[in-house]
């Protein structure tokens, strides 16, 4: 009988039985299951299981995860199942089906907008500190002027800063949709690039020149046919006429290639889809998706702004973190988007920024009511900081919905400066800053009001959680137990012996870099087990190559051999270390990694365990992120954590215990 055999049944009997079981596989930590009726699944009491340390439902899928004995536990659910392995894109085909149409059509909104989004933050960024140099006149000996206005350096800063904003925000959107289209249909991704280049050329007339055309305008900015005259628009920032120019272009290619001999394939397929997409973009559907995205933005901005706009404000800004959950607020940035190319700036993103400072504030009131233990604080310092900073997964998933009444107050507390901020018509200039570091991005002349609905939204969500807290006793270690991987075993490679040689596995109070690039906290990962805080502390990486080395001498204890994304090692003092390469990189089946150890092989700091190719990873569309976690100190205590700054691998010490 396997060691996790009891645990096996129960979890079968929970889930809803075999017959509710479509699909299941495992990765590195987690058990990921296809379930014909996801409701029939008992969470509370499956998450009580020894075994488990937590679940959640992403893209579908039901994942619980279980930690580095995910593998052993998977064997004994297999055996005591009888269900039938499963690889990881058979589960996620069969998750599918667990997805309502707009789960469906949302999906597909975030894998499309996903790839843009460090665009967006940087962009974002830029303009919030355009908007400070040029459009805060709070500066001076007056204290009325801004700080271009007084410096020929600062004047030139404003004005260099203006090359990335208007790459990002009116020549980058709409190129970065249609590469990123293209390339989710399997599609050409460079003739998606052309296409979009092709509807922000300069040979055209600006988007936002438009509104107040002339004739004599029109009269340059015209094709000429003959038989037939068409404006010749650009599409700058816009949204919709990308979606729909990139769709039709795809559809062109894939019939291309259906009905072209394979002979001459590379000549009349990208010939004749790009020129009737280009076609179609300017003639059909640029018009059409001009007149949708006006369409939308008029009744968005009907509600923002109407005599009901506090309502609306009070709706958005408390239901906005549940729609975090159900990844619908993926739809926002669409409309963002769409609202800043129409009217220059977006009421919505205040509120989107004022919902990340809001949990990011329920999670403060939990580190006061926790400050005495330990194990709690170390999920919930660094997703209340990550909130803080506009990242709200490691908050909600880690903390507030795990006890529930943080996340509650978190939306009374959001809902009410929602309707502040409303009330106010307070409006950014751009998006992707969230947290408190989104007032860059709002326009000058709400600073205050902004400023007001921010004390509100750290004050209120704190008060009211902190309150609750005391009342259900948080303070005094009741209610939900914290999840930790203490204890937790790891039995594929017993712990070494006394008799190993220290030449062998030697401990020397350090955990080097195993990838070179850049370090950063754990918290920042876009996996909110990771960034959570759940599988244990740590550093993530994002590397500038792919040979991932041994951060210390080592038993290697786990080795997804198959897939090769993920290390388990053990050190001499019982220490327990998991690499994490990438994040949802299992999905690529091992395509692109090469393993150079097995499970049971002794290795030394500096010694390669995985080599992978950068490039196919971004292919596939993943994150190469690494991640180095401490899964199970052993003998060691108090780890010190080196968190940002380039590393470099096998030297940089990263961990020091």
């Amino acid at each position: 009988m396997g060691k996790y055999r009891k645990d096996a049944e129960e979890m079968l009997r929970l889930v809803g039985g075999r017959g509710n079981i479509v699909a299941v596989t495992h990765c590195v930590t987690r058990m990921r299951f296809a379930l014909a009726d996801p409701s029939k699944a008992d969470v509370p009491a499956i998450e009580a299981l020894p075994a488990a340390k937590g679940s959640f439902t992403q893209a579908g899928q039901f994942q619980v995860i279980i930690g580095t004995d995910v593998a052993d536990f998977y064997d004994d659910f297999v055996a005591v199942s009888g269900v039938s392995e499963a690889s990881k894109a058979d589960v996620k085909k069969a998750a599918v089906g667990n997805q309502n149409p707009l789960q469906k059509a949302m999906g597909a909104i975030a894998e499309v907008f996903a790839p843009l989004i460090p665009a967006i933050i940087t962009g974002g960024l830029i303009l919030g500190f355009r908007n400070v140099l040029g459009d805060m006149p709070y500066f001076g000996p007056d204290g009325n002027q801004t700080l271009a206005s007084l410096s020929q350096f600062w004047t030139g800063v404003y004005g260099f800063l203006w090359l990335i904003g208007e790459a990002v925000f009116q020549l980058g959107i709409p190129v970065g949709i249609c590469y990123s289209i293209t390339k989710k249909m399997g599609g050409t991704p460079m003739l998606g690039i052309v296409l979009g280049l092709t509807l922000v050329s300069g040979q055209l007339m600006n988007a936002y020149s438009v509104a107040r055309a002339t004739a004599g305008d029109w009269a340059k900015y015209t094709w000429d046919f003959g038989f037939a005259q068409v404006h010749m628009i650009g599409y700058q920032a816009q949204v919709i006429p990308a979606i729909l120019a990139a769709i039709c272009f795809n559809y062109y290619e894939r019939l291309f290639k259906k009905i072209t001999p394979p002979i001459v394939q590379m000549i009349v397929v990208p010939f004749c889809s790009i020129l009737l997409g280009v076609m179609t973009a300017h003639f059909i559907v640029g018009p059409i998706g001009w007149a949708l995205g006006t369409l939308v933005s008029n009744v968005v901005m009907a509600g923002i702004s109407g005599q009901f706009r506090v309502i609306f404000g009070a709706i958005f800004g408390g239901f906005y973190a549940p729609l975090v959950i159900t990844g619908l607020h993926h739809m926002t940035n669409a409309i963002d988007l769409q609202l800043i190319a129409d009217t220059g700036t977006t009421m919505l993103w205040p509120m989107i920024a004022l919902s990340n400072i809001a949990q990011g504030s329920a999670v403060l009131a939990m580190i006061v009511l926790q400050r005495r233990d330990e194990n709690a604080q170390q999920v919930n310092i660094p997703a209340c900081l990550s909130c803080y900073l506009g990242v709200t997964e490691p908050a909600m998933f880690g903390v507030n919905l795990k006890y529930v009444f943080p996340f509650v107050c978190a939306m009374i507390g959001s809902s009410i400066a929602g309707i502040i901020c409303t009330a106010t018509s307070t409006a950014a200039n751009a998006i992707g800053v969230g947290g408190l570091p989104g007032i860059l991005s709002i326009n000058s002349k709400y600073f205050l009001s902004f400023a007001l609905c921010m004390l509100v939204a750290v004050v209120v969500p704190f008060a009211l959680t902190y309150l609750v807290g005391r009342r259900k006793g948080i303070d005094r270690g009741a209610g939900v137990e914290d999840v930790t991987l203490e204890g937790d075993e790891v039995t594929a490679v017993p712990a070494p012996s006394a008799t190993e040689s220290p030449l062998e596995l030697a401990v020397d109070g350090t955990l080097r870099a195993v990838v070179s690039g850049t370090a950063m906290p754990l918290s920042e990962v876009d996996d909110q087990v990771f960034a959570s805080g759940t599988m244990g502390r740590g550093v993530a990486i994002d590397p500038s190559d792919g040979q991932v080395v041994a951060p210390a001498d080592a038993v290697v204890s786990v080795m997804m051999a198959d897939t090769g994304h993920a290390v388990g090692l053990m050190l001499g003092n019982g220490m327990e270390v998991l690499i994490h390469i990438g994040i949802d990189t299992v999905e690529m089946a091992g395509d692109g990694f090469e393993v150079h150890v097995r499970q049971g092989d002794k290795v030394h700091a500096g010694d390669p365990l995985v080599t992978f190719d950068r490039d196919k990873v971004a292919a596939a569309g993943k994150r190469d992120t690494v991640m180095e976690v401490v899964t199970d100190p052993g003998q060691a205590e108090n780890l010190a954590l080196t968190e940002s700054g380039p590393v470099t691998a096998g030297i940089t010490p990263v961990v020091r215990f």
